[in-house]
């Protein structure tokens, strides 16, 4: 998979695709396939951006860990390794949130409406994680509806590799 920056002629606004490859891109944007996801704007093009290279595994330097982040060992940047008590802590607050997980469950794009339903009584209380725009958090906060961010990032299912 690729990912492009990609940016709409009508408001340029910037967004990621992923696309199979450069021809593939290119096929879905004759096709109409590709549009902006905040106007609709069917003209959109790759937007400048700078390449993304990665050293071989053997080119990292021996004192910078170089493994992928997960929600049991969250991400540590690559410049300055962090404190071993912040790790420690980060490391804490990972475990709390994958046990709240478990019992949890991913309603994806619908997270808002689901929320809003369950405080309203339309849909029976559960604990839901998903996607939310920060404009559908604000409402949310406006209404009452109790929510609260996810502090690691999470992989949805279905997107793991």
């Amino acid at each position: 998979m690729i990912v492009f920056d990609l940016e709409c002629r009508a408001g340029g606004h910037r967004f990621e695709g992923w696309f199979a490859s450069s021809e593939d891109f290119a096929g879905q944007q004759a096709r109409g396939l590709v549009t902006c996801p905040t106007c609709g704007a069917p003209e959109v093009d790759k937007a400048l951006s700078a390449p993304r290279l990665s050293r071989k595994g053997n080119q990292l330097p021996a004192a910078i860990p170089a493994p992928a982040p997960s929600a049991e060992q969250p991400m540590q940047a690559a410049a300055a390794p962090l404190p071993p008590e912040a790790a420690a802590m980060l490391k804490a607050v990972a475990a709390v949130q994958a046990e709240m997980l478990k019992t949890s469950t991913w309603v994806g794009e619908s997270f808002a409406d689901d929320a809003r339903a369950m405080h309203y009584g339309e849909k029976d209380a559960a604990m839901i994680h998903g996607r939310a725009s920060p404009r559908e958090v604000q409402s949310l906060i406006e209404e009452g509806v109790p929510v609260a961010p996810v502090l690691v990032p999470v992989v949805p299912p279905g997107e793991v590799n």
